[in-house]
């Protein structure tokens, strides 16, 4: 029944798969050119595998239209995520979940703006915004710490924020390093992270279904202490701005041109890494976790020219400019511990370069 579902979505283009609700207003109307069609009826076996690994939503839009949309159920067994990360279900069915350090793409807007308004200098070091002693580094090496050493990942510090490297030498994901932005973007703006992100993002995004929450007691020990509660349609108004080059469904700009090239730009500690955002097509990727470091680009099988959003527990939000792309997978931890590499591979079955897909 599932499989009938996905082969109707497929067979009459711009249907979702589940019923309900307003499509996502994408700004198509806004965008400069159209990217060649992909074959949706080359999209099964992606949709296929997405679902088999434990995926609660997948939302896929291209050109401004909806090719395909399903929420799922949570897989049995998941109490535990859903204690963790579910903070209710939308009228659609979608499910309102914290989507981990997804959020940090959506905090990278928020700093763009900052600087588009004045607000923020990144150049500054952090503890000219939120006061020294914010670290367990020493005050002379706290202080060569930038603003845009957090947004890179190169603060240097460990993840107890004591020091380990100079900063700007060393591409370590930092989370706790990175939740000091919070308190950056509200002392340079005067005013919350909620207030700026209501009022700088998601109002005029359209965003419905997103807000900060404080997470449970469970996350204490992870140094980011708000969770990012969203929904994949959400999410995939933040990659339709990023293909409107900053700007919002009404024309509004979001963020400027400009700022949005210099988040989706290269970091030299790590060519797959931008600020607080993932780029493929890089000469090698410094990956998460570990820090280890892999030649080549981040997901080989995917366009070089994907940028992505990623969260713990598989978290994704892909937006491939050439193809006017947008893919969101919200869920739990996959089963295939490559769901990049694995998602990628079937999907460019249907890209209009594959063979036989024009």
């Amino acid at each position: 029944m599932a499989r009938c579902a996905v082969l109707l979505a497929l067979a009459m283009v711009g249907m979702t798969a589940c019923a309900g609700g307003d499509l996502p207003p994408t700004g198509a109307a806004l965008s400069i050119r159209q990217a060649e069609p992909i074959r949706t009826d080359r999209l099964a076996e992606a949709i296929d595998y997405a679902r088999g690994q434990k995926t609660t939503g997948l939302l896929i839009i291209q050109n401004g239209r909806t090719l395909f949309e399903a929420n799922w159920p949570l897989a049995e067994g998941s109490e535990d995520f859903r204690s963790g990360f579910v903070h209710g279900t939308t009228p659609d069915g979608a499910l309102l979940e914290d989507v981990a350090s997804l959020q940090k793409s959506f905090v990278a807007i928020l700093v763009g703006a900052a600087i588009d308004k004045g607000l923020l200098d990144i150049e500054q070091p952090v503890s000219a915004y939120i006061g020294e002693g914010w670290s367990k580094a020493s005050r002379e090496q706290e202080a060569r710490i930038t603003v845009h050493h957090l947004l890179e990942m190169t603060s240097g510090l460990t993840e107890s924020l004591a020091f380990e490297a100079p900063a700007g030498t060393k591409f370590f994901y930092n989370t706790p390093a990175y939740a000091m932005m919070k308190g950056v973007l509200s002392k340079a703006s005067g005013a919350s992270l909620d207030d700026i992100t209501k009022s700088w993002l998601t109002d005029p995004l359209g965003m419905t279904e997103t807000s900060w929450r404080i997470r449970p007691g469970r996350f204490a020990g992870v140094g980011n202490p708000t969770g990012l509660v969203t929904t994949p349609r959400d999410i995939a108004k933040l990659g339709q701005m990023v293909l409107d080059e900053g700007r919002a469904p009404s024309g509004a700009s979001v963020i400027s041109p400009p700022q949005l090239k210099a988040i989706l730009s290269r970091s030299s500690a790590n060519p797959a890494y931008g600020r607080l955002w993932w780029l493929n097509g890089g000469a090698f990727t410094v990956n998460a976790g570990a820090g280890r470091r892999v030649e080549g680009s981040m997901i080989p099988e995917a366009p070089d020219d994907l940028v992505a959003g990623q969260g713990a527990e598989a978290r994704k939000l892909y937006v491939v400019p050439s193809l006017r792309l947008i893919v969101v997978r919200t869920g739990m931890q996959t089963p295939d511990a490559n769901f990049n590499s694995g998602f990628w591979r079937l999907l460019a079955k249907a890209l209009p370069s594959s063979p036989g897909a024009t």
